[in-house]
């Protein structure tokens, strides 16, 4: 069975559970609004907003913070949610996001490749639901080797019904993909 709030490593970033006392350092993070201008919770960026979100975190017990192990400070998080049982398995990973600073290195790529190898040794696939217009995230998804699926969702955002296309990564699309290339390297 999978574990959804695992403590992951690698050589620039920890995961590790998310905790109520998470909160000021997240939300310091959180309290960019450029963080959130292409994402459909664009208003995510507000302290209710983000309380609304940090809560539903915690709640689904999924959701793991992000570290700089440079400097121990929590820079973004990331969750599993969504496990799937049918046809091997499948966990959405999503709700992430990085402050700026790390944005455009490797940290995203790091920050996957962790979450994507500890899911696939016990689920078929990882799931990443995107906003249409999310083109930032749209990107990044295609840098890790993720591909369009043709599955689609509504989703409540920002008081607005948004489309979210779906993306996917698959075993043999993580070993044979830039995630399982900088792995076997690492």
């Amino acid at each position: 069975m999978l574990d959804r709030q695992p403590t992951l490593e690698g050589p620039a970033l920890r995961l590790r559970p998310l905790r109520e006392d998470d909160w000021a350092a997240l939300y310091a993070v959180a309290a960019d609004p450029l963080i959130w201008e292409q994402h459909p919770a664009h208003d995510r960026w507000r302290e209710r907003v983000f309380r609304i979100f940090f809560d539903d975190a915690l709640a689904n017990r999924g959701a793991l913070v992000v570290i700089d192990k440079e400097n121990g400070a929590i820079i973004g998080s990331s969750r599993f949610q969504g496990l799937e049982l049918g046809g091997g398995g499948s966990i959405e990973i999503g709700w992430t996001f990085l402050a700026r600073d790390h944005w455009g290195g490797a940290a995203n790529r790091e920050l996957k490749r962790m979450m994507v190898g500890h899911a696939l040794r016990s689920v078929a696939e990882c799931r990443f639901a995107v906003g249409e217009t999310n083109r930032r995230s749209i990107r990044a998804l295609e840098k890790i080797g993720a591909r369009l699926s043709p599955r689609e969702d509504i989703r409540e955002m920002a008081g607005k019904r948004e489309r979210h296309l779906f993306f996917a990564l698959d075993r043999e699309g993580f070993s044979a993909g830039p995630l399982g290339r900088e792995s076997e390297g690492a």
